[in-house]
């Protein structure tokens, strides 16, 4: 009967032990806010220098807008071999003006505020011509390019000879 006990516990153990390796690991990424929510930031009160007291450095800044602050967090979760999924996004985004460096905005955005794009697979073409396998493992043989310089100069011709 003890070893009947022992397996019954045994097999327990290890159902409870599967059981835990399915369940979600939650991982909290990005900004988080301590003293001050970004939320609380007011238009036209505060300016840059408060919002970098009060909040800290951004998350990232705009690239075509260096007055634009962004403070970016998430809650993503995980559950065993899964791919992880985005349970919550918040993203605040603080704009300045750019004289003043006053608060202009203050916007709020959520994961439902995101848009997914679709991904355009083709190719952009890239100024040059296409090399042949041979040209691309002879062009890195010895001291000088064995390519020429240019589209319209043969191989084994002076460039200055074209006119």
């Amino acid at each position: 009967m003890h070893r009947n006990a022992a397996s019954l516990v045994l097999a327990a153990g290890l159902a409870l032990g599967g059981l835990a390796g399915c369940s979600p690991v939650v991982a909290y990424q990005g900004f988080q806010a301590i003293d001050v929510k970004p939320q609380d930031i007011k238009v036209g009160q505060d300016t840059r220098s408060t919002v970098l007291t009060k909040l800290g450095s951004p998350t990232a800044t705009s690239t075509f807008d260096k007055d634009t602050w962004f403070y970016i967090s998430q809650l993503r979760s995980q559950t065993s071999f899964y791919d992880p999924k985005t349970i919550r996004r918040d993203v605040v985004a603080i704009a300045f003006d750019h004289d003043t460096e006053q608060v202009k905005s203050v916007n709020s955005y959520t994961l439902r505020d995101g848009r997914v794009f679709a991904y355009n697979g083709r190719e952009t073409p890239t100024r040059g011509r296409e090399m042949t396998v041979l040209e691309q493992m002879l062009g890195s043989i010895g001291a000088g390019s064995v390519l020429p310089p240019d589209q319209n100069v043969t191989p084994g011709s002076h460039p200055d000879d074209q006119h």
